[in-house]
Formats: C-alpha cells, sequence, structure tokens
C-alpha cells in the first residue's frame, strides 16, 4: 500500500523558513515524479514544484521560484521542500503527491498525502 506522509509545517512568521518532509513508502519510485501542491481556503490546488525521482530533474511555479527547493534523499525515500523567505500569501495545506507521467496538473498524480499546514504570520 502507497503512503505519502508529510510533515514540517507549522505557524512562522513572514521572511522565515520551514522545510517539509514527504516519507513516501509501499513501492518503488524510481520512474515517478514527485510533487508539492497546496491548496488554500477557497482556492484550487495549485502546483508548488516537482523533482523526477531517478534524475532529480526539478520545476517550479513561478511563484515560489527563487524561494522553494526541493530535493530527494534516495535512501531516506524522502522528498524535501526547503521554503525560505515565506510570504502570507505562501499560507495553504501543503501536499505531497507522485506521479508516473510527471507534469504541474493535479489529476495526473497517482498518490497524494494527507497534507500538512503551513500558515506564515504578516
Amino acid at each position: 500500500q502507497v503512503q505519502l506522509v508529510e510533515s514540517g509545517g507549522g505557524l512562522v512568521q513572514a521572511g522565515g523558513s520551514l522545510r517539509l518532509s514527504c516519507a513516501a513508502s509501499g513501492r518503488t519510485f524510481s520512474t515517478y515524479t514527485m510533487g508539492w501542491f497546496r491548496q488554500a481556503p477557497g482556492k484550487e490546488r495549485e502546483f508548488v514544484a516537482a523533482i523526477s525521482w531517478s534524475f532529480g530533474t526539478t520545476y517550479y511555479a513561478d511563484s515560489v521560484k527563487g524561494r522553494f527547493t526541493i530535493s530527494r534523499d534516495k535512501v531516506k525515500n524522502t522528498v524535501y521542500l526547503q521554503m525560505n523567505s515565506l510570504k502570507p500569501e505562501d499560507t495553504a495545506v501543503y501536499y505531497c503527491a507522485a506521479t508516473r507521467v510527471g507534469g504541474r496538473a493535479p489529476e495526473t498524480y497517482d498518490y497524494w498525502g494527507q497534507g500538512t499546514q503551513v500558515t506564515v504570520s504578516s
């Protein structure tokens, strides 16, 4: 059974940093792309960043480019999202997800975690 378990969310002041983790289990993810999405109240789920498990190629939404960094640890089977220079508009529930086909559309992702809340105060 595939499981993606996020952790690391919390409350931080604007300008601060957080690191989210996503522990993946239940299958081999070598052919997958791992992504982070977020959803704020009243808004649609939006793409944040993604990384190909095998090659480490990274992709970012324009809104987080230069502030967020996605990475993966193949030994620990864990994906990270380092978030720096956080802004109040980054406040959302952050989800980890996995896809075999890649891309930025949520509907192309096969597996999802339960989400972790990130709140940035001004």
